[in-house]
């Protein structure tokens, strides 16, 4: 059986691979947006996840922890960013955002899953929680975007 600090660092180890395919996807949202506003937005969140994989990975160290060594979901590009390439070709910002909110729902679906474990340590459920609470403002935002009709399909 794991002790606390391997549960830790595994379920943190996850969570970098989370927000690494959520960095790449909205980087890759980015650069091939039409409208400047969304691309800004997508630049923003990219950003955001690049921040959290470096706050994860150093929680990673301080436990002891490799985080060059990957969780359970290492090596495999999270489902939700899967058709994003398909809708960039559409040129239908609407299509972007609803690939981006179907990430997006990946991300909050791990980190609930991350929040419902009972070992973790204090310092990394405090870290987790943050994150979560932004990962939920980015989900809603994208979702509002979408459903707000100004990228409706033409």
């Amino acid at each position: 059986m794991k002790n606390t600090n391997e549960n830790s660092i595994s379920t943190l180890n996850d969570l970098v691979e989370i927000c690494k395919d959520g960095q790449q996807g909205f980087q890759t949202a980015a650069k091939d947006a039409k409208d400047a506003d969304l691309a800004q937005t997508f630049n923003h969140y990219a950003a955001q996840r690049t921040q959290y994989m470096t706050e994860l990975q150093r929680q990673i160290r301080n436990l002891g922890g490799d985080p060059d060594r990957h969780g359970t979901v290492s090596g495999t590009l999270h489902r939700g960013w899967i058709n994003l390439k398909a809708a960039l070709t559409s040129d239908e910002p609407h299509a972007v955002l609803v690939e981006c909110e179907r990430g997006e729902d990946a991300a909050v679906k791990s980190y609930r899953e991350a929040l419902a474990k009972t070992d973790l340590d204090p310092e990394t459920r405090s870290l987790i929680q943050r994150q979560y609470e932004s990962v939920i403002a980015a989900h809603d935002r994208i979702r509002n975007l979408r459903d707000s009709g100004v990228h409706a399909t033409r």
